[in-house]
């Protein structure tokens, strides 16, 4: 897998993101990313050659190992990695829609048009709850992963000893024993601890975007004044019609003798 993609993928993330989105992102990649290419690949690469099972019953100890392992663990971190990362995307794909969007609205109506967005990276409307529905899918893939790593392996503690009994084809209770079982268990309490550090991240950052959003609808007190909806063909011709008005006016013979006469495109 190619770690380094995904990074330069995600790495216009931060400038979308929030504090704690930043912070969010440089401990995925520093402690999770980094962690499972540098140490958690290595430390997991021998668990089925040296899963030793004190039988040589054809296909015996092929069956145990899938009976505790049904799910390679350093897999299952790949995959959790990748779940829990691609939301961000997202929130990129939503920006270069907008971007995309002020572009096509301004080879239409030109350069002295009004703007669509004054920034399309603000988070305020859809791209608010873009980035609000993106974090929510991160915390159910964090604890989904979590759930299901608790549940195969019955604790995230490693044991020295497994036992397999009545499975076919072997032909009692067979004892098996797994490889550096400390040293798994001290990297899988590793990856666990990094994980719930993400999840205490992202609950903040669900919680500072509420908090800032209700804060922003308590201080518009003011009513904001009324805007004249205009055609989309004319949205960019407002200050034709104040010249109008003013053409209008008796009481400006000056600016009525002088001002063109123009008509609403």
């Amino acid at each position: 897998m190619d770690w380094k993609t995904l990074q330069g993928l995600l790495s216009g993330v931060n400038k979308y993101s929030t504090a704690f989105g930043r912070i969010w992102l440089s401990v995925v990649f520093v402690f999770r990313v980094l962690v499972y290419v540098v140490a958690a690949e290595r430390v997991w690469g021998d668990e089925q050659k040296d899963f030793d099972c004190n039988t040589k019953q054809p296909g015996c100890t092929n069956v145990c190992y899938d009976n505790f392992f049904p799910i390679s663990t350093v897999r299952l971190w790949a995959l959790q990695l990748i779940f829990v990362t691609c939301p961000s995307l997202l929130v990129i794909l939503h920006v270069a829609y907008r971007e995309e969007r002020e572009r096509r609205h301004r080879l239409k109506y030109g350069d002295q048009c009004a703007k669509l967005y004054d920034n399309a990276g603000k988070k305020h409307g859809g791209l608010w709850w873009t980035y609000l529905l993106s974090l929510v899918f991160k915390l159910i893939v964090e604890f989904l992963f979590l759930y299901i790593l608790h549940t195969l392996w019955h604790g995230f503690a490693m044991p020295r000893l497994v036992q397999c009994a009545s499975v076919q084809p072997c032909p009692n209770t067979v004892d098996c024993y797994i490889a550096r079982p400390t040293e798994k268990m001290i990297f899988t309490y590793f990856m666990v601890g990094a994980s719930a550090v993400c999840i205490v991240l992202t609950i903040c950052e669900l919680c500072y975007l509420i908090f800032h959003r209700v804060l922003r609808g308590l201080h518009k007190d003011k009513p904001q004044r009324d805007r004249h909806s205009l055609p989309s063909s004319s949205c960019c011709h407002h200050k034709l019609a104040e010249v109008e008005g003013l053409v209008a006016d008796p009481g400006n013979d000056k600016l009525q003798a002088s001002a063109p006469k123009l008509s609403p495109i």
